[in-house]
């Protein structure tokens, strides 16, 4: 019964996962990458996967994708398994890296050729997948334009394109939107968005916060431990301490200086032309505003505020640096 109850377990965690992993730790001679790693990513969700630079996300993606060999813990994704089957995922998933993985001396049409024929591609079905990514990516135009020429919003949806040639049910991006600039990046998640639509999985690692509202689950790793998981909804009220207040004033450097001496403010930054404040309770807004009334300072705006991803984000960041 046991045996039977653990087969089951494990047969429900295939079929309604695309990733799931236990324990996936990568070492680098006396440096821990990732740390005891466990987590799930459901089959069609957008999985947003946030740290800091050298915080273990590429890491991780590339032990998922089969390029790195994890030191110890188990991984089955898209319902292979990464110790045994490593090779069979690199072919069963798509990969976008940071640097576009494109050759820019080929054109647009012959980079989708290599491509195809390099995720073996049925021939009866390349041209239609060919055209399908020219349409998607709306290059119609550009197809035999050499691909070093393409501005970098062309050249990411070619390379996302690409990586997708062979319809995997699960594509990973490594910040594939990093130096883009906005129009392009919004494009961008608009196709990503429509192929989660169609049951695709996508698993992405960004350092956007406007990009990650658009997750429908979040991770976030700091020296390689995840410390958070949820939705984005989740992160902004479990996993902020305090309560979060804007304040708008006039010479807002010289008000944060008064600021950070009342009692019980645990935190104040400038944000924008703004002001926010985390405090321990809701009472210590009245303390603030005296403050500021007493220092001659005229108040515009003052109010207790949902925590945006940024917030939440400093905010763990800064706990684990204190506890460090």
């Amino acid at each position: 019964m046991f045996l039977f109850t653990l087969f089951y377990q494990s047969r429900t965690e295939v079929d309604n996962y695309s990733v799931v992993i236990t324990n996936l730790t990568k070492r680098f001679g006396n440096f821990t990458a990732v740390d005891q790693l466990n987590l799930k990513v459901e089959k069609g969700e957008i999985f947003g996967f946030l740290g800091p630079n050298g915080s273990g996300k590429s890491t991780t993606i590339r032990m998922l994708c089969g390029i790195l060999n994890p030191t110890s813990g188990t991984a089955i994704v898209a319902g292979l398994d990464l110790a045994t089957q490593a090779e069979k995922i690199k072919s069963n998933i798509g990969y976008m890296s940071q640097k576009f993985s494109l050759y820019d001396d080929l054109t647009v049409e012959q980079n989708l050729d290599f491509y195809a024929g390099i995720y073996k591609v049925d021939p009866q079905k390349k041209e239609e997948r060919k055209n399908w990514v020219i349409r998607m990516a709306n290059l119609e135009e550009q197809k035999e334009r050499v691909t070093g020429t393409l501005p970098v919003g062309w050249k990411q949806r070619l390379a996302f394109g690409c990586s997708i040639l062979h319809e995997p049910s699960i594509v990973f991006l490594d910040e594939p939107t990093s130096g883009v600039d906005p129009l392009s990046r919004r494009d961008f998640w608009n196709l990503i968005q429509e192929l989660a639509v169609n049951g695709m999985t996508v698993f992405v690692t960004t350092h956007y916060m406007d990009e990650a509202e658009y997750c429908d689950h979040l991770g976030l790793i700091y020296t390689g431990k995840l410390i958070a998981l949820g939705t984005p909804e989740d992160l902004k009220t479990k996993y902020f301490e305090g309560k979060l207040i804007e304040l708008v004033c006039p010479r807002p450097a010289d008000a944060l200086e008064q600021i950070t001496k009342v009692k019980g403010v645990r935190d104040a930054a400038l944000f924008g032309s703004s002001i926010h404040i985390v405090v321990d309770a809701a009472e210590i807004v009245e303390e603030i505003r005296k403050t500021l009334v007493a220092e001659k300072f005229t108040i515009e705006e003052m109010e207790i505020i949902t925590p945006s991803l940024e917030d939440v984000f400093v905010s763990l960041i800064q706990g684990m640096r204190g506890n460090s």
